[in-house]
């Protein structure tokens, strides 16, 4: 089995502090080296609004100040990451997520407020959006993952599991990503499993595209993404992950790079990503 040794992981170091955000740093010192996690909660609270949601480019392609779920989705990660579910910020977005829910009972992929800001091509929205499998599985996943008891929850997790037992035919791998974050997490695990042995087939068909990674869906063993790739894939995927460190430590993106902040900025996050990855797999060396 290969994996990922010390000097690899110093030459990840030194790409970070070349390039990465200081958020990102500070999630890279609190994995790999044991910082405290308050200076990485302090570096995210300077993406919060007095709304209770995030923006101010928290997610990379979203350059504007205002909210936006999928600024929420990062924030939510955050919080987990330094191990701060009960952290009051979890019900200030709650709260704010509840504030821009539809009627349907789900969030928009993206509000209207990114017309006002630059912004990636693909983060397109009408004036009136409606609700959106991706996000709101993702981040009803995440806060089922964190415990919470706000009431917004109980409106999400009904829409998913509306979307779940209706599904379409052909989801994007957003949407599987989504929806496999709410399986994992969603308290309710007979039905969970259920509903996976139901569309497994359609997600593992749609679970691909030429800017996701494989393990983008199974960063962890356990959980349903998982089972999706099978451990043979896994393994080959973790193998590839080794080999895509790129000669100035960091990984690379997959995907568009619209404007020349984004990649570094997206570089810093994907890579700690990649090595969390790599650690949850036992591929890295301590």
């Amino acid at each position: 089995m290969r994996t990922l040794n010390a000097t690899d992981l110093a030459r990840a170091r030194d790409f970070m502090r070349r390039n990465a955000r200081v958020i990102d740093r500070r999630r890279f010192d609190l994995h790999f080296h044991g910082a405290p996690a308050a200076p990485l909660l302090a570096a995210l609270a300077a993406y919060e609004n007095p709304d209770g949601g995030y923006g101010h480019a928290l997610e990379p392609d979203l350059r504007g100040e205002a909210s936006q779920p999928a600024a929420a989705q990062h924030a939510l990660d955050v919080l987990h990451e330094a191990g701060a579910d009960d952290h009051p910020a979890v019900d200030r977005i709650a709260a704010h997520l509840a504030a821009i829910t539809t009627p349907d009972g789900g969030v928009p992929f993206v509000l209207p407020a990114v017309h006002d800001a630059p912004h990636a091509p693909w983060w397109q929205t009408p004036d009136d959006p409606p609700a959106a499998i991706n996000p709101t599985a993702a981040l009803a996943g995440r806060l089922h993952r964190a415990r919470s008891h706000h009431p917004w929850l109980d409106t999400a997790t009904a829409f998913c599991w509306r979307h779940l037992d209706d599904p379409p035919a052909d989801p994007g791998p957003y949407d599987v990503l989504a929806l496999l974050a709410f399986l994992d997490h969603v308290p309710d695990r007979a039905r969970a499993e259920a509903a996976f042995t139901r569309l497994r087939d359609t997600f593992a068909d749609h679970a691909r595209s030429d800017h996701h990674d494989p393990l983008d869906f199974a960063p962890a063993p356990g959980g349903y993404g998982h089972r999706l790739l099978g451990d043979t894939a896994v393994d080959t995927a973790l193998d590839a992950l080794i080999d895509a460190q790129d000669e100035d430590g960091g990984w690379d993106v997959r995907f568009l790079t619209w404007t020349p902040a984004t990649r570094p900025e997206w570089r810093g996050h994907v890579t700690v990503e990649r090595l969390r990855t790599l650690r949850a797999h036992g591929r890295l060396k301590p």
